[in-house]
């Protein structure tokens, strides 16, 4: 397993559907896992299996803070450790009778999980503690994809004018401006890299949000700050006074399936959450077809496989990223036969 994602931190779940006493089975990197949560308002992330005989966790159900498997009845309180046996209710539960747990914390509408030992902690999303913006969650949206080509997917402004005609792109202004790419510390130079910035991104938007009253340019500025996340933020040149950060958050089921959350900060105040929901869902929608149809899989970090074009400065930064920091899961280091 790739030891960067292995020690990162992953969304797995909304925060808000996981209620006190109920339990989820989720995915993440090959692992079936169950996330629960007891009275206390924690959250737990475990194996989805009973180590007394393999069957899933998830069978089973939460009951008076406690795992119970649905095989044999095993109870395992919010430690793991096994408190019951039915079979043998008057025996205390060997120390070794446990359910396998990893880390999980909630921040940003999700609950995420790390499944080995954090490196670094959770990505800086600094818009989301802004009093000031409204929060939204979307997603989560399932794409048969590898998580490195949904981010790049989402740091490529040239494809506006022809995936997302009449919202985010007109197939009339299809140029796109140079712009500046940087890195940034965020806390990744622990693993000797930093974040990627791109600055100064202009791309005119008939639609750029649903509170927008015609088109406009808008000014992007992308931040990669994780492997498998990264924030935008737009200003539309017409909208002085709006503000809108949007940040993508993959949580990888596997090399070619995952699951992308996305999470909004913005000014708007009119729209419901519904609205916005739909908003988001129909460009992801749009997105979607393209992301799927993409040959090799895997996303090349090596040159030679594919051809890049200037507007691709950002992305390529990305690929250097993630080939610097060792990243092997979901890319493609040398060309394949």
């Amino acid at each position: 397993m790739d030891e960067l994602l292995l020690n990162d931190w992953h969304p797995v779940a909304s925060a808000a559907s996981l209620e006190a006493g109920s339990m989820q089975p989720v995915r993440l990197l090959e692992q079936d896992l169950i996330v629960w949560r007891s009275n206390d308002g924690e959250v737990h992330a475990w194996d989805d299996r009973c180590p007394h005989r393999g069957a899933r966790l998830s069978l089973g159900r939460v009951h008076q803070d406690r795992v119970v498997c649905a095989y044999h009845g095993w109870q395992f309180d919010a430690t793991g450790q096994c408190r019951l046996q039915p079979a043998h209710p008057h025996d205390k539960p060997p120390k070794h009778a446990c359910a396998r747990s990893f880390l999980a914390q909630e921040a940003y509408g999700l609950v995420w999980i790390c499944l080995g030992e954090p490196r670094v902690s959770l990505l800086p999303f600094p818009e989301y503690a802004d009093p000031a913006l409204r929060k939204v969650l979307c997603g989560p949206y399932p794409v048969s994809a590898c998580g490195p080509r949904i981010i790049e997917n989402f740091l490529d402004m040239a494809h506006f004018g022809f995936v997302h005609v009449g919202v985010l792109g007109d197939p009339m202004f299809t140029e796109v401006p140079d712009y500046k790419v940087s890195t940034f510390d965020d806390g990744l130079g622990q693993h000797g890299m930093k974040g990627v910035i791109a600055t100064e991104c202009l791309a005119y938007q008939p639609e750029s949000n649903l509170t927008a009253s015609g088109g406009s340019m808008v000014e992007y500025t992308y931040r990669v700050v994780r492997p498998l996340s990264a924030i935008l933020t737009k200003l539309p040149k017409e909208q002085q006074e709006y503000t809108e950060a949007i940040s993508l958050h993959v949580q990888a089921l596997d090399e070619e399936h995952c699951h992308a959350w996305i999470v909004l900060a913005m000014t708007d105040t009119v729209s419901t959450d519904e609205q916005m929901r739909a908003f988001q869902g129909n460009i992801f929608k749009q997105d979607l077809e393209i992301l799927e149809s993409q040959r090799p899989k895997r996303l090349p970090l090596s040159p030679g496989i594919e051809v890049p074009q200037r507007a691709d400065r950002l992305s390529a930064a990305y690929r250097r990223m993630l080939k610097e920091l060792g990243m092997t899961y979901g890319v493609m280091l040398a060309k394949e036969e």
